[in-house]
């Protein structure tokens, strides 16, 4: 039986200084392997590698395709297996993709062919905007605007001609920009059927699997949430520029376009109705002050809906400010350009996650 208020043995010095306070389990800093650090760094390269070979376009591609694929297989393995679940669904978002292409095309060709019937008429419809904002601009800003179609032909043959280097590279890089992102959905295609649920790996492929796929689960909480407030931005653009303004005022040139644009630059969170809400007032002003005024009005009202719209959709998915999006997309941009403030949602996104994993924020 243990004695109690033993006194020290001889030459054993008691220890008094103060000692730590310990972080309770929910305070404690994460304890993570070497594999998981090397995961986390490869992760982070691979983040950069991206954005500095100019890969975004497939990656994007790639990662829309796998979660469609992710998407629609569970509601077909209802009636067959797993593996021809996922078959039928890569030949069903084929079949999608490529009729969706086409019939995008015939629309844009029958919306310039009803909009706009030649080059010559879309010239003076820029013309007549020119000439009627040309009253309402500084004078050293008119002065370096055309007088006639005339001299817009003749500026824009020399343009084209002094940089005809630059177009002819631009051509390229579309191309290859277009080469990457049908490259990209085979691969995510191919990724999606060969998937297997429950495989055993190796400690670092399984680490870098759980980066990989806490990273498309970003991807899709932050497109598909995106893809909800552009339709919807769209939607109330559209209503108010086909319906409300024409009742009060002239109907804007290219409405229907401006409508599409809307939805389209709408896909960047934040900046996209920054772009958009520009274009719009600026051909309202093209057409009278009073129209300027009032689409200036509505869209600030709009821009309104827009923050609480991403509050509740975009914010809710992946817990963060406009504020903090915008810092992002901007420190983005001076890094990477403009490919790095299409990436800095998404990457924003998956590095906040991976945070919250890890109980930092």
């Amino acid at each position: 039986m243990t004695k109690r208020n033993e006194a020290p043995d001889e030459g054993q010095v008691q220890d008094l200084r103060p000692r730590p306070v310990r972080l309770t389990s929910d305070m404690s800093l994460p304890r993570l392997s070497a594999v998981e650090i090397g995961s986390y760094l490869l992760m982070l390269f691979g983040m950069w590698a991206v954005l500095n070979l100019r890969l975004l376009g497939a990656l994007l591609a790639g990662l829309l395709v796998y979660q469609l694929i992710q998407t629609l297989a569970p509601r077909i393995e209802k009636h067959m297996s797993s593996q021809r679940a996922r078959w039928l669904s890569v030949v069903i978002l084929a079949v999608v993709i490529v009729g969706g292409l086409t019939g995008l095309v015939i629309g844009i060709i029958d919306h310039f062919e009803g909009d706009v019937p030649s080059v010559q008429m879309l010239l003076d419809q820029a013309m007549q905007l020119i000439d009627e904002a040309r009253g309402r601009i500084p004078q050293f800003v008119a002065n370096y605007l055309p007088v006639d179609t005339d001299q817009m032909k003749a500026r824009a043959t020399e343009l084209m001609q002094t940089h005809a280097g630059m177009l002819q590279q631009g051509g390229k890089n579309a191309a290859r920009v277009f080469t990457h992102i049908l490259i990209g959905m085979i691969i995510g295609a191919i990724i999606a059927v060969g998937a297997q649920k429950h495989m055993q790996r190796l400690p670092l492929s399984t680490a870098f699997v759980t980066r990989v796929t806490r990273f498309a689960d970003a991807f899709r909480r932050i497109v598909f949430a995106q893809v909800k407030i552009s339709a919807i931005n769209a939607v109330f653009t559209g209503i108010f520029l086909l319906v409300l303004l024409p009742i009060f005022h002239d109907r804007l040139p290219l409405s229907k376009t401006l409508v599409l644009v809307t939805f389209i630059v709408g896909l960047l969170p934040v900046i996209g109705n920054l772009i958009s809400n520009t274009i719009i007032v600026a051909v309202a002003l093209s057409v009278s002050f009073p129209a300027a005024v009032m689409s200036l009005v509505f869209l600030i009202l709009i821009h309104k809906l827009e923050y609480f719209l991403n509050a509740r959709i975009v914010g809710g998915q992946i817990e963060a400010r406009a504020w903090e999006l915008l810092v992002a997309m901007l420190i983005m941009e001076a890094a990477f350009g403009i490919q790095g403030v299409i990436a800095a949602p998404i990457f924003y996104a998956y590095i906040k996650r991976e945070l919250i994993y890890l109980r930092l924020v």
